[in-house]
């Protein structure tokens, strides 16, 4: 048999493949593919149905969702729950509050699926303003306070009243000294009107809650109010649906029932019939003259390739020669011959050409980094405080002799770059020696603290990479400072990552700044003035590339601090 077919042509193996796969089963097959494809549409509609029903669902508790999870931020907040139950002693005192805190701790949220919030505490001293309302009689006779009532539980109560779904959430969660005080959130009825009316459910759809009262439904036209969904009469050959929320403490007992008329589902079924018949009639006819005509052109310029190809098996790059054709085997016909060209090019020229350009890109980095280093290399001011400090000995003076040895040791770090890379330990012995002088320049202005994880003190991490940002610290923030400054430093391991801390308390920067400052630091292009900073950032980026973490956060008069995440090098550096 594999013989018999590996000596058949195309032409004949692809009538052969017709008349076996294609016309026998069609012949065998119709009645039952009939009778299948009417089951499976009728199945397939009322999938999609289901499947329309639970989507509706879950859009709708995405909308209530947010709405959860800001009255769950606020219940959680206690500045806030503490700030809305303090004794305020004068208006004044509470307008202060309201704009220092409290507005923006209401005004900032911006949750899609929310209309409208207020909060509502029976605190006598807080006025009625902004986000704020007196919890008052009027209120506590609503229908939306009397409903929530019937909960004591910590989640949110989810209610429908006066045309609106809302969620009241107690907020409770910390003492109150006495007084109550809740928050009201109304959904976004716009949101939900257009989920239900927008859905795929070929139907009626109704949320019912959990005393199985119809509250909403995608006809509001129809809709009178408290009417039990289980006295709806619907018609004989309906199908219905129905999805509960489960699992969900602030939709317990609420559903949503889905009612479709069953003719809509026959209707489809029986289109189908006619498309069976002409679908039928297409695969008998079509396919014996397409096959026929088509199988002599896909033969001839098949074998043309196939020969062209093991040209190239042997290093023979001959194109085939050109003809107007547009179809697949044409389109393959042009894409070997671009393939067979561009074998032979990258060959000749482009695997070269990447190689050097390569190793141009590896020596232009190597040349910044050895400029970056160049930078801070002055060989001749070590020399010369070593002679100033055997001077400062022999004339007695201890205190200037300690100092310029601090220094001396700087200077011997920065003049000698044999070695990239040196550990934590040998980086904080640097910076400890310059604020050592620092200190002897600012006496009882300056206090320093360095504390390091004994596991962080073996890592190793590009030389002088830290002391910028305490020099930094040292003289922009404290020097400017009229107070005391501090200056707090700790290095730790966290996971696989070295962590590096900077925190004074001088005197900042504003925004703005700030903001020019990283953008400063950013581009390695431009060394500016500020050349310690920007000389340890870019060698930073130069070594690990993105695997590194900067971050720097100031306050116009309240100091800076800045955090620095370095992989762990797992080999030493050369």
């Amino acid at each position: 048999m594999k013989k018999f077919l590996n000596y058949l042509k195309l032409r004949d193996k692809l009538l052969l493949m017709y008349v076996l796969s294609v016309f026998i089963p069609i012949v065998l097959t119709n009645v039952v593919f009939y009778h299948v494809t009417t089951s499976n549409i009728r199945n397939q509609k009322i999938r999609d149905a289901d499947m329309a029903l639970n989507n509706l669902k879950n859009d709708l508790r995405v909308i209530i969702d947010q709405g959860v999870g800001f009255s769950y931020s606020l219940y959680a907040d206690s500045i806030f729950n503490k700030t809305i139950t303090r004794k305020f002693t004068s208006e004044k005192d509470y307008v202060e509050t309201f704009n220092s805190y409290l507005r923006g701790a209401l005004a900032d949220q911006n949750v899609q699926g929310v209309r409208w919030y207020m909060v509502y505490t029976d605190n006598p001293t807080i006025l009625s303003s902004g986000y704020m309302d007196r919890l008052t009689g009027e209120v506590r006779q609503s229908d939306w306070y009397t409903q929530s009532q019937a909960s004591s539980a910590s989640y949110p109560a989810f209610i429908y009243s006066d045309q609106n779904f809302s969620l009241i959430q107690r907020l409770n969660n910390y003492y109150t000294n006495g007084i109550e005080q809740l928050v009201k959130i109304d959904l976004n009825m716009e949101r939900i009107h257009q989920i239900f009316y927008g859905s795929a459910f070929n139907g009626m759809v109704y949320l019912v809650d959990p005393q199985g009262i119809v509250q909403f439904m995608n006809d509001t036209a129809n809709l009178t109010e408290d009417v039990p969904f289980k006295d709806i009469s619907f018609p004989k050959k309906s199908l219905t649906f129905k999805n509960v929320y489960s699992g969900i403490n602030y939709l317990d007992g609420w559903t949503l029932e889905g009612v479709m008329d069953e003719e809509s589902v026959l209707k489809e079924v029986r289109k189908s019939r006619s498309f069976v018949i002409w679908l039928a009639c297409i695969n008998f006819v079509l396919p014996s003259i397409i096959i026929a005509a088509m199988s002599r052109s896909i033969h001839v310029r098949l074998v043309r390739i196939l020969k062209h190809m093991k040209k190239v098996k042997a290093q023979n790059f001959q194109t085939i020669p050109s003809e107007e054709a547009r179809d697949e085997i044409g389109q393959l016909t042009i894409e070997f011959n671009r393939m067979t060209e561009t074998i032979n090019s990258l060959i000749n020229e482009v695997y070269v050409a990447d190689i050097q350009k390569k190793n141009l890109e590896l020596k232009q980095q190597q040349a910044q980094l050895h400029a970056l280093h160049s930078q801070i290399n002055p060989h001749f001011l070590f020399n010369s405080l070593e002679s100033v400090r055997m001077r400062s000995i022999i004339k007695g003076e201890k205190e200037t002799a300690k100092i310029i040895q601090h220094m001396a040791k700087m200077f011997r770090q920065s003049i000698s770059w044999s070695h990239n890379y040196v550990t934590v330990r040998e980086e904080l012995t640097l910076i400890e020696s310059f604020l050592e002088i620092q200190q002897y320049r600012f006496g009882d202005k300056l206090e320093y603290s360095i504390v390091a994880d004994p596991a962080a003190l073996g890592q190793r991490i590009p030389k002088m990479v830290l002391l910028p940002f305490v020099e930094n610290a040292s003289i922009h923030g404290i020097e400017s400072s009229p107070d005391k400054g501090i200056i707090v430093i700790s290095v730790a391991v966290q996971a696989d990552k070295l962590i590096f801390r900077l925190e004074d308390n001088g005197i900042g920067m504003p925004p703005d700044k700030l903001e020019e400052l990283l953008r400063y630091l950013e581009d390695c292009d431009d060394i500016g003035e500020r050349v310690g900073m920007k000389n340890a950032y870019c060698r930073m980026k130069l070594c690990y590339q993105e695997c590194f973490a900067f971050s720097m956060n100031a306050r116009y008069g309240e100091g800076t601090s800045i955090e620095i995440s370095l992989p762990l090098l797992e080999e030493k550096p050369e």
